[in-house]
């Protein structure tokens, strides 16, 4: 039953405001079609000619009819819904958070969605992915960080950035280290094509060893060239064979040798007493990274030795060698650009020492 229909009275302004509202383009239709109503209704319109023009109930009508006689403009808008109460609160948010802080279950080597849903048994596995997105939550890249604990760690990084920074006059330094067990892996190699067109370089996952080499390499901080040789063996006397290469390579001149703290590079006492001119300086303890050798290792591997094929122990050499007169031909200097040295714990960082 249609309630009876109220007398709709419009003021100047409110006639403005809701004609207004008819002609522009943006208008909601819900809008539009409660501003039809109530300019109808103030015209003297029935409730039924009305629910005709416009195409709703007449019930609709009727409502939007007294929500303006008794509210004005403010009662043609929608009222606050309570909605749906949620499932999980920040209750379950802590709940998820806690679990993380915890050891994943035994013979998994970390947590995922699933696993984490599971163990919380109430908990939609969608929920606990949306969650982890908010959070920036990532359970499957790995980070990995280098913590020393060497006692002088300031005073020996600071010896090494020295070094870098503001070399001796007249003196060369060199960075030194050794990149063993160096596989000659012989694989089939190819262009693949995929069913959609593209077309993709590959290997096998089959191969074929043919030994291993030793490099040893220094690189001379000031121009960024490298000399380098290959070895069986990293002892003691591979290393000694090495530096003296390295010395005949620059005579009578002062060399300053940056090495990590691998036990052949230490107790060398003899050999440095035949060496006036070479002094050997350390990176402190778990941190070779500073060591700027590496960082061209990193790049022989991501250049050279990634994705290629050997016949031979002799092939993977030559095409070392090949690589290392290529790169020296086009060198320049890494360039250090943090100055300040300091030694900081990790704090506040979840860490736990299993």
């Amino acid at each position: 039953m249609i309630p009876e229909a109220r007398e709709v009275h419009l003021s100047r302004k409110d006639r403005k405001v809701l004609e207004a509202c008819c002609r522009s383009p943006v208008t909601l239709q819900r809008d539009l079609k409660r501003a039809r109503i109530v300019l109808l209704a103030a015209d003297g319109r029935s409730t039924r000619s009305i629910a005709k023009e416009v195409g709703v109930q007449p019930r609709i009508v009727s409502l939007w009819r007294h929500r303006y006689a008794d509210h004005g403009l403010e009662g043609l808008q929608d009222k606050p819904r309570p909605g749906k109460q949620p499932i999980y609160t920040k209750t379950t948010d802590k709940r998820i958070l806690k679990l993380l802080d915890k050891p994943p279950p035994q013979g998994f080597a970390r947590w995922t969605g699933p696993l984490l849903a599971e163990a919380l048994g109430d908990v939609d596995v969608q929920y606990v992915w949306r969650f982890l997105r908010s959070h920036k939550i990532d359970l499957v890249a790995r980070k990995s960080w280098c913590e020393s604990n060497d006692p002088n760690f300031t005073a020996k990084a600071a010896d090494v950035v020295g070094l870098y920074v503001a070399p001796p006059a007249k003196a060369i330094v060199l960075c030194v280290d050794e990149k063993p067990s160096i596989q000659a892996l012989e694989r089939a190699q190819g262009y693949l094509k995929l069913p959609n067109g593209r077309a993709l370089t590959g290997q096998s996952h089959d191969y074929k060893r043919h030994g291993t080499t030793t490099l040893f390499a220094a690189l001379e901080v000031a121009t960024g060239k490298i000399i380098a040789t290959h070895s069986k063996r990293r002892r003691r006397v591979e290393f000694l064979d090495f530096m003296n290469s390295v010395t005949a390579t620059f005579p009578n001149r002062k060399l300053h040798v940056i090495l990590d703290n691998l036990n052949t590079h230490k107790k060398n006492k003899d050999w440095l007493k035949a060496h006036p001119n070479v002094q050997f300086h350390f990176t402190p303890t778990s941190a070779s990274w500073l060591n700027q050798v590496e960082v061209w290792f990193s790049i022989l591997q991501g250049q050279s030795l990634s994705g290629t094929s050997f016949t031979s122990l002799k092939q993977l050499q030559e095409h070392i060698d090949a690589y290392v007169n290529a790169y020296n031909d086009r060198a320049e200097p890494f360039v250090w650009t943090k100055k300040k040295v300091r030694q900081r714990r990790f704090k506040g960082r979840r860490i736990t020492q299993l």
